[in-house]
């Protein structure tokens, strides 16, 4: 391990994605978005200006000129000469669903050594398809769903019928929906959570073995950096929603019919990924209250971390 990864690790940085999941659990099924988003965002800002990092933004909350707080190009640390690191933050993902205290919102931050990771620029929506260790390089993104579907099936030798896909429940995937269903395999349908998805279907054993479908640009980094660490399959494809979206990413010169190897996405090993629950979902529990404590649970990945851990803490009520 370089001495860069050793100077903020996952250990450290869980103190953003903690504080975050602290801040927004006060917000959950109180019908305000906006509210627990600043709210979140506000606490991570707090605790990623606390570290010793020497980081941009690569990929925040918005552009400058229209976010206060973790927006694109932000500096950390020195702030002079090339940063260290590129982030890339989503301090509250499932922001919609946790104002209705709906399931699978967490909290995210992960970072990679400064110009390894794949730059979407105007791009806000990517296609993306995960799974294990297993089926790295067994399959096909360009292929139909079912042909997806044989070829996942044939890399962890399980029968198409056990097979369990991930998908975002959205209007968006009625046809992914009926063409996974018509091949014979099982649908999880989640309003909310791709990160969770991805994550789970990277891990083995997890009962989903893929995630298919579209879902936010930054949730597919956040995806693509922890399942570089823990060895499993990415892909990804710009897949804009909005005809200003399209026009933009048109405009960068980005090639809206090619799938981005997770090589290419994430180009170095030395990744650090946090993730801390705030309503409880399939991979994490939410934040928990008493009277004088509160109870988080956070998934590190890279680092000292090494492949995976996850970790129960208790914090003093402010």
């Amino acid at each position: 391990m370089s001495e860069r990864s050793m100077t903020v690790g996952a250990y450290e940085l869980r103190r953003a994605t903690e504080a975050a999941a602290r801040a927004a659990y006060a917000w959950i099924g109180r019908g305000d978005k906006a509210l627990a988003d600043d709210a979140a965002v506000a606490a991570m800002q707090a605790e990623l200006d606390r570290l010793n990092l020497d980081g941009l933004m690569l990929v925040g909350e918005g552009p400058a000129d229209e976010i206060g707080m973790l927006y694109h190009g932000q500096r950390f640390g020195a702030g002079s000469g090339e940063p260290a690191w590129d982030l890339v933050v989503d301090p509250l993902e499932g922001t919609s669903f946790l104002a209705k205290g709906m399931t699978n919102a967490m909290a995210v931050v992960a970072m990679a050594p400064h110009g390894t990771l794949f730059d979407p620029a105007p791009a806000r929506y990517m296609e993306k398809l995960a799974a294990p260790p297993a089926a790295k390089g067994k399959i096909d993104p360009e292929a139909p769903a079912a042909e997806r579907l044989k070829q996942l099936s044939a890399a962890l030798n399980k029968p198409l019928e056990d097979i369990t896909v991930y998908v975002i429940e959205k209007p968006r995937h009625k046809a992914l929906v009926q063409a996974i269903h018509e091949a014979g395999a099982r649908v999880a349908l989640y309003p909310a959570g791709d990160v969770a998805g991805a994550l789970m279907a990277a891990i083995p054993g997890s009962g989903i073995d893929a995630l298919m479908g579209t879902g936010g640009t930054p949730e597919g980094l956040l995806s693509a950096m922890a399942i570089r660490a823990m060895g499993g399959e990415f892909l990804g494809r710009i897949d804009p929603q909005l005809a200003t979206e399209a026009a933009a990413v048109q405009a960068a010169g980005m090639d809206l019919a090619r799938w981005y190897r997770l090589d290419e996405i994430v180009r170095s090993d030395e990744v650090v990924f946090c993730a801390t629950g705030i309503t409880t979902g399939l991979l994490l529990d939410g934040v928990e209250r008493s009277r004088d404590l509160e109870k988080t649970q956070t998934l590190l990945i890279g680092g000292a971390a090494g492949p995976r851990q996850m970790l129960t803490s208790w914090h003093r009520r402010a």
